[in-house]
């Protein structure tokens, strides 16, 4: 039976006593498929009822365990991918790092053991936008001594299709099957853009909680959210705190793939299920893997497995995370849990939405 000592309430403690059940670790995994399903839809699937489900995903989020952002879905032909090396001066890493995190673009800052003292994944619209405006930006930075960029020329995997395996085969493939929203084409109306930043915020947000912040009638803003749910403008996903999860280490490889064969290593390290992000790159080094692993010493294994799975890789450089600063806009305290505040294009998003009342979904 699941209870509420599962999780303690108190984020400013370390985090490293809070230990996840079996329940939470289903639930997450059922909004890391079906982000926006609501507790009637979850709460059959899981035979939990929809209140029960509610109350306890709102004490795993409140602890900044797992998180549900929206992000908007620009054109994937047009946008562009950057990571980027960065060197600091002696002694200014974390306030280097602590800057960086609130440049919008900046989507991810991440603290690794190597050559270099921070990585960067950085989204523009343009190469043009990030050679005048966000590349100038990071250098400014005060401490930042120089950069190293690589240009994504394809995203193969990344974290939104990482999964907790939590549930069973059965559950996982209700949760997939449940019904997307009613396609809404044609242009978003202005009023419907109001609430995009809510949804980055929260993406379980209602209709209800967003009328209340927008000061607009609950109904029309439960229409104005189907027209943005059904409008393909937005995608969301489940994020956890990898640590409290049982997955601590972060590794990520520059690699070299032979020309043409790029194609064929992305469907193999789709078949390695600690593989968090896959992508074609500019330079040298061609192929950037990301893993979350279990300990130091599997990182061997995985490097092992990287070469059995891609024929003629070379692996050039691994680093090993110490420190996750912030993710995909979210910014995440020492333990990689959310610090309920997000850094992203169109505003910085400091608080919660008003949870006097718990979704219904």
């Amino acid at each position: 039976m699941q209870t509420d000592a599962g999780i303690g309430s108190d984020h400013a403690s370390s985090g490293l006593e809070h230990v996840l059940t079996e329940a939470d670790l289903e639930l997450i995994n059922a909004l890391q498929i079906a982000p926006r399903a609501t507790w009637q839809d979850a709460g059959r699937i899981l035979g939990v009822r929809p209140a029960t489900l509610a109350v306890r995903w709102e004490r795993i989020r409140r602890s900044g365990v797992a998180w549900i952002t929206g992000y908007s879905i620009g054109d994937p032909t047009a946008m562009n991918l950057a990571f980027v090396d960065v060197d600091c001066e002696p002694g200014r890493v974390g306030e280097v790092a602590d800057a960086l995190c609130e440049i919008p673009e900046v989507q991810s800052v991440e603290l690794p053991a190597g050559h270099h003292d921070l990585l960067l994944t950085v989204f523009t619209p343009t190469v043009t936008d990030y050679a005048r405006t966000t590349g100038p930006a990071i250098l400014r930075v005060p401490g930042v001594e120089r950069t190293q960029t690589s240009l994504g020329s394809r995203l193969h995997l990344a974290g939104h299709s990482w999964r907790l395996s939590a549930l069973d085969p059965a559950k996982a493939a209700a949760f997939a099957a449940l019904p997307a929203p009613r396609p809404a084409p044609g242009p978003l109306p202005e009023a419907c853009q109001d609430l995009l930043p809510l949804l980055m915020r929260d993406g379980r947000a209602t209709a209800a909680q967003m009328a209340k912040i927008l000061d607009r009638n609950a109904s029309t803003v439960q229409r104005q959210l189907a027209r943005v749910l059904g409008s393909g403008l937005m995608s969301f996903r489940c994020d956890v705190a990898h640590g409290l999860v049982g997955f601590p280490v972060t590794c990520t490889w520059y690699a070299k793939v032979p020309p043409g064969k790029h194609a064929a290593a992305a469907v193999a390290v789709r078949s390695l299920r600690s593989v968090r992000l896959a992508a074609s790159v500019t330079g040298q080094a061609n192929f950037i893997v990301t893993m979350w692993l279990r300990s130091v010493a599997e990182v061997m294994n995985a490097e092992l497995a990287l070469q059995e799975k891609i024929p003629g890789i070379e692996l050039i450089e691994s680093l090993v995370m110490l420190r996750i600063a912030k993710r995909m806009g979210v910014l995440l305290d020492a333990d990689g849990r959310s610090l309920h505040r997000s850094v992203v294009v169109g505003g910085v998003l400091p608080s919660d939405l008003d949870d006097s009342s718990l979704p219904a979904g």
